[in-house]
Formats: C-alpha cells, structure tokens, sequence
C-alpha cells in the first residue's frame, strides 16, 4: 500500500522515490492527478538533476483544448516496493503521479486539509 497525505490546497500527494542515473534513488513529493492519463510527469530541473535518458517527443491535449509537445524521458522508480521503468513527460509544473502509474490500484481520498491518501493494490482474482 502507498499512503499520503492531503495538503492545503486539498493536493492528494505522495512521496515517490525515482532513481537517478548515478544510481541513487531520490525521493520527491507527486500531485496525484487522476487528470492526467500518462505515468508521472517532472519538471525540467528535476530532469536535468536526475540525468534521465531522453527517449521521444510526445504530444497531449490539455484542458483548455490546446495541444503540447514535450520531451518524454525514461526513469526507474520504486513503486509499492518494486523497480518499474516508466516514461516521464518533461512539464512545468509541480510532479504529477498519473493514471497509467495507478493502474490495477484503488485510490481513495479524504478530502480535507491533513487527510490520507492511499493507493492500494486490486486483486484480480
């Protein structure tokens, strides 16, 4: 099970470890969007500080109905205690956990300041 915790702008947030290309494994706190379909998205700084290796362009449609093009980088991350290779789309914002990330997870929330966030493993047996 993956547990976080509400901030104070109602942000469900987890911490998420990713590994850099030294080996070592950073740790930061992710905005859990269940907006956003891809795997986990990183702001540039962080990129560059992790040395991930760059992998394609990619394209998205936003919420406004503009269209982006970005840069989609490959990263390992320790997700519920094991290694998954995943691309990371470059974006400047805050990190953001996605939907492709939390597949096979149910998520639940409470909403309000202080509030926990778990993320936990669906049996599909």
């Amino acid at each position: 099970m993956i547990t976080g915790i509400v901030n104070a702008d109602f942000e469900p947030i987890i911490s998420l470890s990713v590994q850099g290309a030294d080996g070592q494994i950073y740790t930061q706190n992710a905005i859990v969007d269940t907006g956003f379909n891809g795997w986990l998205s990183l702001p540039p700084d962080l990129i560059a500080q992790l040395n991930l290796r760059w992998k394609r362009r990619g394209r998205a449609i936003l919420g406004d109905g503009s269209e982006c093009v970005f840069n989609v980088y490959e990263a390992t991350v320790v997700w519920d205690g094991d290694l998954l290779t995943i691309p990371v789309d470059e974006a400047d914002s805050d990190p953001l956990i996605g939907m492709s990330l939390m597949e096979g997870y149910q998520l639940t929330v409470q909403v309000f300041e202080e509030g926990l966030v778990e993320l936990s493993k669906v049996s599909t047996v």
